[in-house]
Formats: structure tokens, C-alpha cells, sequence
């Protein structure tokens, strides 16, 4: 058995911003990994994916991007290289292909216990992130066997499909992107849409990342909303990150010929039925858009930033054509699931959840003392999953941490 005082699980963007902190207060750990650094984005992304932020938010603790297109997106292999580079700049104690079986509590600390042995430690910080499987809704049992089945995990480009039409389920960031790929590639595409939240890729001549981070939308703390478990909960931005910053949303989607339906509600005999409501749901994420840029206006004037901006002009409202509450489930070759993920924790000690399986926290601090967690949507502040949010909440959470060994250095020497 191997020992150490912290173990940090993931070597993503979260974990690498944690061991950074731990390193700067002189914290020994070890960081394992299931694979390589940054491997969620090496294994589990498609292939044209780019970063949703602009790459001078693609800050973490002692770098800032210095390159030549700020107000571009970063490519999938571009952040791999990008998160590799990082953790050698401060020979990050990384071990790779290290899968996590068990971490169990003891009065004595923790026991991880992994493939390659087990690592005794007194505090553990789960940083594997939020997508570590897909979310997938009840219906997907009822799909028939012909038609074939992917998740946007699993999707890497249109040459992994058939020709036949294609049903992409879920209408956020994944849905619309790979909605959008498709049916440039040339298939017939249905999207199923369900709540989602528009907006714009740039207004008055500024990317939304930098309205929002400008209003303080973006480092809104989780003691600062009123529904905390919704603002989790909410769907990431409808946005694409591309060389053309093009806006890209529902209406885009109809405008190039992508049929949209409504929330897939179930499979009766062959034919899939869809939620009547598509119409609401749009009008909604119209009216927020609209809210939104009503309060970027507003901080515009305040500032008195108007001179030197075009004047407001509000994107049209979403345009809808038919939306068909059945479609015979024969015209489907394949089925897009992008409904979202979820984070998995099955290795973790029952004593760190509540009844109903929950991972009991606060603000990342959990109720199981010496376990953190980091690297998720709204885990301290709005940004805490974008690459730029990991390393203020990790520089928050590792100040609790080390008062926690403190304290428990202090008990165990009386």
C-alpha cells in the first residue's frame, strides 16, 4: 500500500488546476487518471469540437492564453495539447491508466483502491468531472433493435452513420452542434427539442462570454441564487464555438432545413410520439434571451460603453415550421442521443451520499469529511465547469483542505 496525504482523482482540466494548488502550498499528492491527461477530451469528444468559450477565458491557475487569436475557440486536439502542456509546466505527479475501483472511509483517512494497487491518504478530491456517462431518458429502451444507437459520447463524425434520416434527441450545445454537422454532411435531420436556453454567439460586437463575465453573470456564487438545485440542473448554452462565430439555435437549424419536433415522450408501436409544446418552449428561451441582453444593455449604458458599440439590435424571434407531434419511427436509420450527461461516482465510499444517492456538498466541501469535489456546473460559481472556473473554486477548495489536514495533524499528534 502506497501513501500519500491527498489523492486527486481526474486529470482534466479540474484535477490539474487542484494539484496545481496543492503544489503551490507544498500539499504532497498524486493525481490518478483512467488514461492519459485531458482524457475525456482525447476519447469521449467529436471529432470537429471546439471549445464553447473564447480562448482568453481558457485561463487556469499560473496560465493565461498568450497566442495570437484570442476571440477564437480552441479545437479538441488544441485543448488536449493545451492541458498536456500545463500539467508538464509543473510536473503535475500524474498516474496514468490508474482506474479508480473503491475509495472507502476509515478513521484513519482513506483507502483508494485502484487497479494498480491501493494508495492510503488522508483527504480524496473527486475531479472526474460532470460527463462521465450520458443521461439518458426511459424511452431509449423502447427504440427499436434496427435502428442503430449513439450517444453524443460516442458520436465522433458522420461517417460513423448510415445514409438514412438521422433523429438527434436533446437540442442544447451537443444537440444543435451535431444536428448541424449532420445535415451539412448531408443526411436528413429531425431534432427533438426540449427546454433549452438561446443566445446569441456575439452581440454589439462582443462574444456573450464576455457580456456575461462583464455583468458578473459568470462568477455568480452558489450562496447567491435562489434555486440552487435548478441552476445546476439548467442545459448548457445553445452556443457553437467556430472560426465564423456564427449563432447557431433552433431557428438556424430550421432556416438549413432541420425538421424540429417537440420533447420525445414515448414509442407507440411504430411511431415515436413528441411533446405539442415546442412552440412554449421556444417563445421561453426567446423571452430570456431577450431578458439577458435587456441587462447587457443596461450595463452598457451604466458603464457608458454605448459610444463605442453598435447599438442594440435584438436577434428576430425563433422561427419554427411544422412541428408533427408523431413521425412513424420507419424513416429513422439511427437515433443522436445528446440528453445531457451526468457524473459517476460508483467508487465512492455510500457514507459520502443521502438517501436517495445524492452526493451530499457544499459548494464542493462534502458532508464525509477530507472528500471534495470539483469540476462540475455550479459547484462555487456559474463558470465552475468552464475550463476558466476550475481554478478559483479549486484555489477555494484546497484553503479548506488544508486546514482540514492541519486540524487532523493536530488531533492525531495530541
Amino acid at each position: 500500500m502506497s501513501r500519500t496525504p491527498v489523492v486527486v482523482i481526474g486529470a482534466g482540466q479540474a484535477g490539474l488546476a487542484m494539484s496545481h494548488h496543492l503544489s503551490g502550498r507544498g500539499i504532497d499528492h498524486v493525481v490518478l487518471d483512467r488514461g492519459e491527461i485531458a482524457n475525456s477530451w482525447r476519447t469521449e469528444r467529436w471529432d470537429s469540437l471546439r471549445l464553447l468559450t473564447p480562448n482568453w477565458m481558457t485561463r487556469l491557475p499560473g496560465h493565461r492564453y498568450d497566442g495570437s487569436d484570442p476571440d477564437g475557440f480552441m479545437t479538441k486536439d488544441e485543448t488536449v495539447s493545451l492541458l498536456s502542456s500545463y500539467g508538464l509546466s509543473f510536473g503535475v505527479p500524474v498516474h496514468s491508466h490508474v482506474t479508480v475501483e473503491q475509495v472507502t472511509a476509515k478513521s484513519t483517512g482513506f483507502d483508494v483502491v485502484t487497479n494498480q494497487g491501493t494508495w492510503s491518504c488522508d483527504a480524496v478530491v473527486a475531479a472526474t468531472g460532470a460527463s462521465s456517462e450520458p443521461r439518458l431518458p426511459a424511452v431509449a429502451a423502447d427504440i427499436p433493435g434496427r435502428i442503430d444507437q449513439l450517444t453524443a459520447l460516442q458520436y465522433r463524425n458522420p461517417d460513423q452513420l448510415g445514409k438514412g434520416d438521422v433523429l438527434v434527441v436533446g437540442a442544447s450545445a451537443s444537440g444543435v452542434q451535431i444536428a448541424d454537422e449532420l445535415q451539412r454532411s448531408g443526411r436528413s435531420v429531425t431534432v427533438a427539442v426540449g427546454e433549452h436556453i438561446r443566445l446569441p454567439r456575439r452581440y454589439r460586437n462582443r462574444d456573450i462570454h464576455w457580456w456575461m463575465n462583464a455583468i458578473g453573470q459568470l462568477d455568480e456564487r452558489y450562496d447567491e441564487v435562489d434555486d440552487l438545485t435548478r441552476a445546476r440542473r439548467l442545459p448548457s448554452l445553445q452556443l457553437v464555438g467556430s472560426p465564423e462565430h456564427r449563432t447557431l439555435g433552433v431557428g438556424s437549424l430550421v432556416d438549413a432545413g432541420v425538421e424540429t419536433v417537440g420533447k420525445l415522450m414515448r414509442i407507440a408501436g411504430p411511431k415515436a410520439q413528441f411533446s405539442g409544446g415546442l412552440a412554449n418552449l421556444v417563445a421561453n428561451a426567446d423571452l430570456k434571451q431577450n431578458r439577458l441582453l435587456d441587462r447587457i444593455d443596461e450595463h452598457a449604458t451604466e458603464h457608458g460603453l454605448d459610444s463605442d458599440l453598435p447599438k442594440p439590435t435584438r436577434p428576430e424571434p425563433t422561427r419554427l415550421g411544422g412541428a408533427p407531434t408523431e413521425l412513424a419511427m420507419c424513416r429513422f436509420d439511427t437515433i443522436v442521443w445528446a440528453t445531457g450527461y451526468r457524473p459517476s461516482y460508483s467508487w465512492l465510499d455510500r457514507a459520502a451520499f443521502d438517501q436517495r444517492g445524492r452526493l451530499i456538498h457544499d459548494g464542493g466541501v462534502c458532508a464525509l469529511p477530507g472528500l471534495y469535489l470539483l469540476g462540475i456546473p455550479f459547484l462555487r460559481r456559474r463558470k465552475s465547469s468552464f475550463i476558466d472556473g476550475v481554478g478559483p473554486d479549486a484555489a477555494e477548495l484546497v484553503s479548506h483542505l488544508h486546514a482540514f489536514l492541519d486540524n487532523r495533524t493536530r488531533v492525531i499528534s495530541r
